[in-house]
């Protein structure tokens, strides 16, 4: 089978603060447009890999000040969610999508089963094993992690307005999410704070938190930003403030772990 990923790509997943001493483990799937560079362009335009189909704009860059104000370790892939999408399992046809919202992807379209298994062995996998050797790592140590996944959503889908600005999405485990909406409530954070919006368990976006969250009994949320509100280093910087403030103190209202 030929490779994927050559020396020039580098690894597809990055881990910064490893050492951290927080509770909290931020994970970030959806951190890159960047493609692999036997990948091309997919056949895409340069403006649609830029735009919300091929990554989460500002999502990283929230991740990464939550990282450094928590003292966390954030995991994030390298390469666009077009080339594999690290929230979905290798079974799922939105791991490697051959439409995007309106854009078909011509790239994706045209894969053979070898080329599709070595996106599966050369991305999904180093990032899979290096989320779980985090969480399970933690919990041998008598540390229990705090696990967030960290998305952003793009203002107007299929041409209609999300009013929407910061959704809290769970599957079966709700302990944490029902703290941050309960402190977002309470304290009135100044944004449109939703549970499971945009999208929900159903839409197959809780991957990650039942893979690395349910399966190994920590509490976990998954965190989704309007993307408008998070385009530049004010806006992030804003984002980050509140998340840390709705965060800490949810977490300090979970029951005894």
């Amino acid at each position: 089978m030929t490779g994927l990923l050559t020396q020039t790509d580098g690894s597809p997943v990055a881990i910064e603060n490893a050492e951290a001493g927080g509770e909290f483990l931020f994970v970030c799937e959806h951190a890159s447009n960047r493609m692999p560079e036997r990948l091309g362009t997919l056949g895409l335009s340069e403006d649609a890999l830029e735009s919300h189909i091929a990554w989460d704009p500002g999502a990283l860059a929230v991740s990464q000040l939550l990282s450094e104000k928590l003292h966390a370790t954030l995991i994030f892939q390298r390469f666009s969610r077009l080339a594999y999408d690290c929230n979905r399992p290798p079974d799922s046809d939105a791991a490697m999508p051959v439409v995007s919202e309106i854009y078909e992807v011509p790239g994706n379209r045209a894969m053979t089963a070898e080329e599709r298994q070595s996106r599966v062995n050369e991305i999904y996998l180093p990032f899979h094993e290096a989320v779980t050797r985090a969480v399970a790592g933690r919990k041998a140590a008598g540390r229990q992690p705090i696990l967030v996944t960290m998305h952003s959503f793009t203002p107007v889908y299929f041409g209609a307005p999300r009013a929407v600005e910061l959704g809290i999405l769970h599957d079966a485990d709700s302990r944490l999410p029902d703290r941050l909406l309960a402190a977002a409530s309470n304290e009135d954070v100044g944004y449109d704070v939703r549970r499971n919006e945009p999208y929900g368990p159903a839409d197959g976006v809780t991957h990650s938190l039942i893979e690395y969250g349910i399966r190994f009994g920590v509490p976990n949320v998954m965190i989704e930003i309007r993307n408008d509100l998070i385009r530049d280093k004010i806006g992030q910087r804003v984002m980050a403030d509140c998340l840390v403030g709705l965060l800490t103190k949810s977490v300090a209202a979970l029951p005894a772990r």
